[in-house]
């Protein structure tokens, strides 16, 4: 990695959480993501979710004929399956063999499209017994959804309630806690005794690491701030930053971008999710210089995911200079349009 005071170049990244939704919407997004990271797990919540080896398949051809339509030849996704309470070892072992990279965790109402989600852990526990096997990740949206649980609570009951027992049944299953937003989550994953393995990681968004709570509702409601988990207090924004920039292999880079129409965002009822694939290497870059700590943001972005998925790291270098972007109000998404993260102001860097 290098850096001078006018930019920084690394080696090119990967995004470890990403929606790219399908059909015109995923055209869209697909080319503001390809132009900063080489590969990206594709989150499967669709409609219906994507819960087979096969609909994945499907899917990642969608994917692939999109790709070829706009011309981009760089980028790799990496296929995922939702995890129902029916799904079961032997679909592990074809997902295993035909190599989607990891199952994800919704909490049944937990999140966009989550409704067909899990409802008790324990009813995964067969399937979860052959991801340990074959050293199938499983990734976390890391909430619990009872309506006595105060949503700014949820991930923290969370990791007592279902992660810590969790992780005691399958101490060898790799798990990440996917977009963690408290100081709660932060040191669980920086203390959990792993047994000398690397089993327990975290991804960290843009906007967790940049805005807190009063982004979001001081002075008016923000719809484009929205997102679950939702935006936290400062103290949790700052320990997240320390986590991020801390060069802790547990921690690493993904965005959860989301694409939502900009009506669906400001209606009465508005979709949770951040549209932060625009610029996001640039806000991420702006969130380690606010701590001055640069030098950090090779290994997060760059290394640790591809470490931890035991994958090859990128060999591309990519540069990032500092040089004001201005982002602009809306961008098109299908036949709608959609309001990225910062919209209407700038951000200080800008990738070649």
């Amino acid at each position: 990695m290098k850096i001078s005071s006018t930019q920084i170049q690394l080696i090119q990244p990967d995004d470890w959480h990403l929606h790219i939704r399908d059909g015109d919407v995923m055209r869209d997004v697909l080319v503001d993501t390809a132009r900063q990271f080489a590969r990206a797990i594709i989150m499967p919540n669709l409609k219906p979710p994507v819960t087979t080896v096969a609909l994945a398949k499907e899917y990642k051809a969608r994917i692939q004929a999109q790709l070829n339509l706009l011309g981009i030849e760089h980028f790799t996704p990496l296929m995922t399956l939702y995890l129902t309470d029916n799904t079961s070892a032997e679909e592990v072992r074809k997902a295993h063999a035909e190599g989607i990279v990891a199952f994800k965790l919704y909490p049944a109402g937990a999140t966009t499209n989550s409704d067909s989600g899990v409802s008790d852990i324990k009813h995964c526990y067969k399937a979860l017994e052959a991801m340990q096997t074959l050293g199938v990740p499983l990734l976390i949206h890391g909430e619990v959804t009872h309506s006595e649980v105060d949503i700014f609570d949820r991930e923290a009951v969370f990791i007592d309630q279902v992660l810590e027992p969790l992780r005691h049944d399958f101490p060898e299953l790799k798990m990440v806690f996917e977009h963690i937003t408290t100081l709660q989550a932060a040191q669980y994953v920086r203390d959990a005794s792993t047994a000398g393995k690397n089993t327990l990681a975290a991804t960290l968004t843009p906007q967790h690491l940049l805005l807190n709570r009063n982004d979001m509702l001081v002075g008016g409601i923000r719809p484009h701030h929205y997102c679950l988990p939702v935006l936290k207090r400062e103290k949790h924004r700052v320990a997240l930053l320390e986590a991020a920039t801390s060069g802790n292999p547990r921690f690493f880079l993904g965005t959860d971008s989301a694409p939502h129409a900009k009506g669906a965002k400001e209606t009465a009822c508005g979709c949770a999710g951040c549209y932060s694939a625009f610029n996001a290497l640039g806000l991420y870059a702006e969130a380690f210089e606010s701590v001055g700590k640069l030098d950090k943001l090779e290994g997060f972005a760059s290394f640790f995911g591809p470490d931890f998925y035991s994958l090859p790291r990128n060999t591309k270098e990519i540069t990032l200079l500092r040089q004001t972007q201005a982002v602009p109000h809306e961008l098109p998404l299908g036949g709608d349009t959609i309001v990225p993260l910062r919209a209407g102001a700038t951000i200080a860097w800008s990738l070649v």
